[in-house]
């Protein structure tokens, strides 16, 4: 559920509010063409670097956390839960498998056998083949379409780096950046902030279509340095370490404006920040 053994990322920067405006993205472009919408989409959350998040994906949420950004599950958490941290001041983000079917999902039995390939790893989980497109975008966009109507402010969307793991499928980086693409346009269609979940091969091809960035463990696998171009850009990087120790990252974090703590792998309510 949470994220495969792939690559991961962060660096560079200083800043710390959130803000607004964007651009969407033209889903009918190349895989490999960049964004051409450079108009701003008025309303939608921009997170700065910097931000203090808690990420919960481990249940309903616990609200405890004095931080402005939450980022939990979209199908366990109501809409009341999400009112309830934005009354509290909280921006929130809306954590969805974009890239594995999970048998444990209330909308499993709409996935066709066609899009379901190899387990990815955590139980109950198959890769898609991101390739069937038709099939997967109106079952993404219903997905999408409950993080909206819940309130949530953003998406995460998980598993987005399929071309790089063994899913059954020829999968090949153009196919990813097109599904991708089409993830973010889903998004943005509905007024929602999305992040780049790991993928650091290819962010120098997304930066423009993605709001922020979300990264696991880019300290333990000295990685970093990839993810500067949205620092640069001014988006935010959620970043988690899972067995660094905070001694080791944290100084260099706060130094870049990484938005980092330290997690349990389950991602309950424990964190320990920078």
């Amino acid at each position: 559920m949470r994220n495969t053994a792939l690559a991961h990322t962060a660096l560079l920067g200083a800043l710390a509010a959130a803000a607004l405006t964007g651009c969407s993205a033209d889903p009918g472009r190349p895989a490999d063409a960049p964004a051409t919408s450079a108009s701003p989409a008025e309303g939608r959350w921009k997170p700065r670097p910097g931000l203090a998040w808690q990420w919960q994906l481990d249940g309903k949420v616990d609200p405890s956390a004095d931080v402005p950004v939450y980022d939990i599950d979209g199908f366990e958490n109501s809409a009341a839960d999400v009112a309830r941290l934005h009354r509290d001041g909280r921006k929130v983000i809306c954590y969805v498998n974009v890239g594995a079917w999970e048998d444990f999902r209330p909308d499993k039995d709409a996935f066709p056998r066609s899009v379901l390939g190899k387990p990815n790893g955590w139980a109950g989980e198959r890769w898609l083949d991101i390739r069937q497109l038709a099939v997967l975008r109106p079952l993404m966009e219903r997905r999408f379409d409950m993080c909206r109507d819940k309130g949530f402010d953003a998406v995460e969307p998980d598993l987005v780096e399929g071309y790089g793991n063994d899913t059954g499928f020829p999968l090949t980086a153009r196919d990813q950046l097109r599904y991708n693409r089409m993830i973010a346009d889903i998004a943005h269609e509905r007024g929602l902030s999305v992040g780049l979940k790991n993928d650091l091969s290819q962010i120098p091809q997304l930066l423009a279509d993605f709001d922020f960035a979300v990264n696991e463990e880019c300290a333990q696998y000295d990685e970093c340095a990839r993810l500067r171009p949205f620092i640069a850009a001014g988006k935010a990087v959620f970043h988690v370490e899972y067995t660094e120790p905070r001694s080791g990252f944290c100084p260099v974090s706060r130094r870049l404006g990484l938005s980092s703590m330290v997690k349990q792998p389950e991602l309950g309510v424990w964190r320990k920040p920078c």
